[in-house]
């Protein structure tokens, strides 16, 4: 049997890949089953204290549930630097969930004006990969809360195919430490009760892995957290209605960041907090995602808290993709007297059990039998959405542990 600790994109991955080929496996996740329209109401935040809030759901499907649905390749060099070569992974995992970009039909005017006032400005704003059925999606701008319409891929799906084929799904159990005797594992402890097997694998996502880790004396890289921060600018363009839109419909890679349309409720609050009212269908918005410096902290010995603040490279290039969001929103037709800007957040923490340093190429441990498949092992900042690269190494191990 297998004990999958977490089930986010890389737990529910390996259970629903083992589960296939008939191997016993037991899913652990600390947070409830939800329903996919309630997503929202499971995010959660480690770090009152951090400039940078990290967001992150809590619940069975992880924060794929509150995902946008892109489906990009990301760090493919990296890995392969580190002696992972994910390729046959990718594409595999590309026809599983479908990832294509969508029809026209399902781009609202206010992703269309943005692209097209980057075009005018010399920049190719490309259509963003998204693992949404096409035939599903009716567009309400609520992916990043939970689809009502399930069009869109998340980890629910794996966790329900797993316990088809007969895994056992444990849910609002926190797995509060990995047994091991010998150097060997022997199995994970939830409160007061021991489930025992000599196969582990976490996927408890990277604030909760390094923590496990931690206890066990192993090595992690807790204090090189890496969350993508970005912050979402935004003015005034009169029943727009991006805010109904498919969010980050398209994209605009720069060196060190990224640009996409972004609706955020944030943005109607600063305004307001200038004494400007504005409803929620007359604001349009870019988000500036960075590949930020790996400088974060998740701080073990306080029960998983994140310490996470912006360097001055970080400054430089947020400021960078916010001048050109500006210049693309003002060229797009918005008064540049309305605009503001979001808080600072981050929504892909990672970094913090990396490969080469808490585990090798296989995605081992020094414990015999413990595994890490999540964004912790991720070797770099991604800047960009890392949920494709995460199932294609979760691929990866399941092939290994079959």
């Amino acid at each position: 049997m297998v004990i999958v600790v977490g089930s986010g994109a890389g737990g529910a991955t390996v259970a629903k890949e083992l589960a296939a080929k008939h191997i016993p496996v037991k899913l652990i996740e600390r947070g409830p089953e939800i329903e996919e329209k309630d997503a929202f109401r499971y995010y959660t935040a480690n770090n009152t204290e951090s400039e940078v809030k990290v967001l992150r759901a809590i619940c069975l499907g992880g924060s794929t549930t509150v995902s946008a649905g892109n489906g990009v390749r990301c760090l493919e060099t990296e890995l392969r630097e580190a002696g992972i070569d994910l390729k046959s992974e990718f594409e595999s995992v590309e026809r599983e969930l479908g990832v294509s970009v969508l029809p026209d039909a399902l781009f609202g005017e206010g992703t269309k004006r943005i692209m097209e006032a980057a075009e005018r400005l010399g920049f190719k704003m490309e259509k963003m990969p998204k693992f949404i059925d096409a035939d599903r999606c009716k567009p309400d701008g609520r992916c990043v809360f939970g689809c009502s319409e399930g069009a869109k891929w998340t980890a629910l799906r794996f966790v329900h195919e797993a316990q088809r084929e007969g895994a056992e799904i444990i849910t609002n159990t926190p797995v509060d430490e990995v047994v091991v005797k010998s150097g060997k594992v022997k199995g994970v402890r939830c409160g007061n009760r021991i489930f025992p097997d000599d196969t582990v694998v976490l996927s408890a996502g990277a604030i909760d892995t390094p923590l496990l880790l931690e206890k066990l004396g192993l090595n992690t890289s807790s204090r090189s957290l890496f969350v993508d921060t970005f912050i979402t600018i935004g003015g005034i363009l009169k029943g727009i209605g991006l805010n109904r839109e498919v969010p980050m419909n398209g994209y605009l890679k720069l060196e060190g960041f990224m640009l996409a349309p972004h609706f955020s409720k944030h943005l109607v609050e600063a305004l307001a907090m200038r004494g400007i009212k504005a409803s929620h269908a007359d604001i349009i918005g870019i988000m500036v995602k960075i590949k930020d410096e790996e400088k974060g902290v998740v701080n073990v010995c306080e029960g998983a808290g994140v310490s996470k603040g912006v360097t001055g490279r970080d400054a430089a290039k947020l400021s960078e993709g916010a001048s050109i969001a500006g210049s693309i929103l003002e060229a797009a037709g918005v008064d540049p007297r309305t605009f503001v800007a979001t808080p600072l957040r981050g929504a892909h923490p990672g970094g913090t059990a990396r490969i080469g340093i808490a585990v090798d190429g296989k995605l081992a441990t020094e414990v015999d039998g413990l595994y890490v498949v999540d964004a912790s092992v991720l070797p770099a900042s991604p800047g960009a959405p890392p949920i494709l690269t995460i199932v294609a190494l979760a691929k990866y191990l399941s092939k290994r542990l079959s």
